[in-house]
């Protein structure tokens, strides 16, 4: 079977190391799709530039290392996480790399206060944490969650497509992007694909091509004249479509095999597949299996916290242990944010325009697309307050849809205490998007504070008490 297993298409910019160089986004050192637990130019120095060349951002930025900005080591993390499995991989090799103990879902554990320890699940979701030197049974957890993924074009099962005088990918569209900013682009893929090894044996490897290989291609404006009259509506079944190469039809005859039934080397262009195994250094018959992912939705959180309890209390388990360190659990929703555009001002709500370089903000919707409630706003703004970090509010308009992210769905899913927040963006689910460094530092700084600070801020509210 020649199948490729979860490849998707990534952007690739003129520096062939840099993908997404604009994309800062609050996934501060551990990129997770779950979870992670824890008891200017010369001439205008005034004004701060907009870039997306990551030398010019590091060397703009340079300055602030000594404050111990982690603006750079964000864009080198981000610059290896082409994929959620990239992101993981990524964040697995700097958690071994300070100490942290890789655990195995498929034994039991021996965890210990004062211990560091993580796993994985498919290899696209991971959960850190670590157990304070003081830990008693039924403590909470401190959890800051983000996503590993990201809105992107994904290969179909059969990828193989050809029109006249092309070689073309087939793909799926994931997750909300504005799919226009992909075309006229150079792409490339990257992913994961299951290779069989010598003994017969089945292994999991991680591919991405640091080159370009496709491109979507807009109708010029000739043949498509009222498009700025109009806008720019392509069908993304039929004219998002990647193309591969030229076809040469001495050299690529057409396979008469038809449907499901045809043979599963047909599925992929042997062209890609060539590309494939060259980058894998395997042969092409040695690609095979596909794969699914786990997500926010899944109980990967509710079951690791219920084994770490359940390994620390040992013999000690109380009544309702695991209950009671749930309901003193608090969860930090980290996505992003929208930021006010400058020119489509009337898109926010007039006293809720949050701004880069202002600030975290703050997630608000009555409907709860966002799971922020008027307690774990306070609780958070207070952690803010104590060390004097900025935090902004945001909330949608009326006339108009709200988005959502991890934190509704994992609040349901467990009952946690959340809060949604995010970096301000602009440009949010294009293939480049923009926001303030100065806001991941803030970010950084906040989230650290809230390890250090949120227990003795929580101590201090009772909500559920009775008052006369």
């Amino acid at each position: 079977m020649a199948t490729v297993a979860r490849l998707q298409l990534l952007q690739l910019h003129p520096h062939p190391k840099l993908l997404k160089p604009c994309f800062l986004s609050p996934r501060i050192k551990f990129k997770l799709p779950n979870f992670c637990f824890s008891s200017s130019s010369r001439s205008f120095s005034a004004f701060r530039c907009l870039s997306s060349n990551t030398d010019q951002i590091r060397q703009n930025s340079s300055h602030n290392e000594k404050d111990g900005s982690i603006v750079g080591d964000l864009l080198n993390y981000l610059n290896e996480s082409w994929t959620q499995f990239h992101a993981t991989a990524e964040a697995k090799r700097q958690l071994l790399a300070a100490g942290f103990h890789l655990l195995n879902e498929n034994e039991e554990w021996e965890l210990k206060p004062g211990g560091r320890y993580f796993f994985t699940r498919n290899m696209s979701s991971l959960v850190a944490f670590s157990i304070g030197e003081n830990y008693n049974t039924g403590n909470g957890f401190h959890i800051i969650a983000a996503h590993t993924d990201s809105p992107c074009l994904k290969l179909k099962p059969i990828s193989a497509s050809s029109k006249p005088g092309y070689l073309m990918l087939n793909v799926q569209t994931y997750g909300g992007g504005l799919w226009h900013t992909w075309f006229d682009r150079d792409l490339s893929v990257a992913g994961r694909v299951i290779v069989r090894s010598d003994d017969g044996s089945f292994i999991q490897r991680l591919v991405k091509i640091n080159r370009p290989l496709l491109r979507i291609p807009t109708l010029a404006i000739h043949l498509n004249r009222t498009v700025n009259q109009d806008g720019f509506k392509p069908n993304l079944e039929t004219q998002l479509v990647p193309l591969l190469s030229t076809r040469c039809e001495e050299e690529l005859p057409e396979s008469k095999e038809q449907g499901p039934t045809k043979s599963s080397k047909a599925w992929h262009h042997p062209q890609l597949l060539e590309v494939l195994s060259e980058e894998l250094d395997c042969c092409v018959d040695d690609i095979v299996g596909s794969d699914s992912i786990q997500g926010a939705g899944a109980p990967t959180m509710f079951q690791a916290m219920r084994r770490i309890v359940s390994c620390l209390a040992g013999e000690n388990v109380g009544e309702g242990t695991v209950e009671r360190a749930i309901r003193q659990s608090f969860l930090v929703s980290a996505d992003m944010a929208h930021g006010v555009h400058p020119n489509f001002m009337d898109k926010h709500e007039e006293n809720h325009r949050p701004q880069m370089q202002k600030g975290l903000v703050i997630k608000h919707n009555a409907n709860q697309r966002y799971a922020t409630s008027g307690v774990t706003a306070f609780l958070f703004k207070e952690v803010a307050k104590i060390h004097n970090l900025p935090t902004q509010e945001f909330v949608v308009r009326n006339d108009m849809g709200c988005g959502s992210t991890i934190g509704p769905i994992l609040a349901a899913g467990v009952g946690i205490r959340t809060v949604d927040c995010g970096i301000p963006q602009l440009s949010m689910h294009s293939v480049r998007e923009i926001c303030g460094k100065e806001d991941v530092d803030t970010a950084y700084k906040l989230f650290k504070a809230f390890y250090k600070t949120f227990s003795s801020v929580d101590r201090k509210l009772s909500v559920d008490e009775f008052f006369h």
